[in-house]
């Protein structure tokens, strides 16, 4: 019988999980449970950094962006020896079910764990890249698009005031969701993100052809994964003699307000983690598809999802139309 639960952010943080964290510390204690805390993901599993949570212990956190439980990236769970102590600690706090909020990296640490602890682990999605399968949208995805749009309309005013060509990076190592929806909702010219055809070259040429025509700004939005803004920016200049800037956004894509959307996501999906771990689920991710609470299991969950490739793909070929 479910009786303690605990939960903890790892990796990257993103808006919206505390949302998430309020949600599975509420619900479970509705149903009975006793609900912990880990601090600093699986390095606190490791140091035993372990503290119960009562309702009041998450009052006033969900316009809060971050993790009031901390996070980190933890090379040392990657050995046995290692897990074994944070199986420990677990137990000695009669711990069976663990909800893991993080991406595709936690995730894999957590089905690694779930082959090796009798308890079950749940885990909810919260990556800013929105790049886990079986789910539609990740926690903090909404609010870092939002987040970085907003900045990229701020520059607007300046590369039509300069008549200036200006590149923006956003965050997106192997992934172009950010930069896809930013370019597409900021009207921008071009976009670079990984997978695609679509070359520094051909924007030169587009740069070109556009000032023929009279167009004095341009903005292109650029993936992490593809280049540097900085490294686009001096090619664009090398190759067109247009005077050319960039700006990196950087890490501010992952903090600030969650939007309505993400609040309501994690509170949806931890509440939905804690029904998880009482329906003895386990090694599995929860998710929305359709509106609808599902789940998936983890090795799925840290596949690449066709479906969000499909719509990305239609994205850009949208945002490709309506920059010409």
């Amino acid at each position: 019988m479910l009786k303690k639960i605990a939960v903890l952010t790892s990796g990257g943080d993103s808006p919206g999980m505390n949302a998430c964290i309020r949600a599975v510390v509420r619900a479970g204690i509705s149903k009975g449970i006793e609900v912990f805390a880990v601090m600093r993901g699986y390095e606190g599993l490791i140091d035993a950094e372990i503290k119960q949570m009562t309702l009041r212990s998450v009052s006033n956190i969900i316009t809060q962006g971050g993790t009031i439980l901390k996070t980190s990236r933890s090379e040392r769970f990657l050995k046995k020896e290692i897990r074994l102590k944070a199986i420990e600690n677990l137990d000695k706090h009669a711990i069976n079910g663990l909800v893991v909020i993080g991406g595709n990296g936690s995730f894999t640490g957590a089905h690694i764990l779930q082959q090796e602890w009798a308890g079950n682990i749940i885990g909810v999605p919260g990556t800013i890249d929105n790049d886990l399968a079986g789910t539609d949208y990740t926690l903090g995805a909404d609010t870092a698009v939002n987040t970085a749009l907003d900045a990229m309309d701020k520059i607007r005013d300046t590369v039509h005031s300069m008549e200036r060509i200006f590149v923006v990076e956003v965050m997106g190592r192997q992934e172009g969701f950010i930069a896809i929806r930013v370019g597409l909702a900021g009207g921008a010219e071009d976009v670079l993100v990984p997978d695609t055809d679509y070359t520094i070259g051909q924007i030169c040429e587009d740069i070109k052809e556009g000032r023929k025509k009279g167009k004095v700004s341009w903005i292109v939005v650029v993936s992490e994964g593809v280049a540097t803004g900085g490294e686009i920016a001096k090619l664009i200049n090398e190759k067109t003699g247009f005077e050319t800037r960039y700006v990196t956004l950087g890490h501010i894509q992952r903090g600030g307000t969650p939007t309505a959307f993400d609040r309501i996501l994690g509170a949806r999906l931890g509440a939905a983690a804690v029904e998880a771990l009482i329906n003895g689920q386990r090694d599995k991710m929860v998710g929305i598809e359709a509106d609808q609470i599902v789940s998936v299991d983890f090795i799925k969950a840290c596949q690449h999802s066709p479906k969000k490739i499909a719509l990305d793909r239609e994205l850009y070929r949208l945002t490709r139309l309506l920059a010409t």
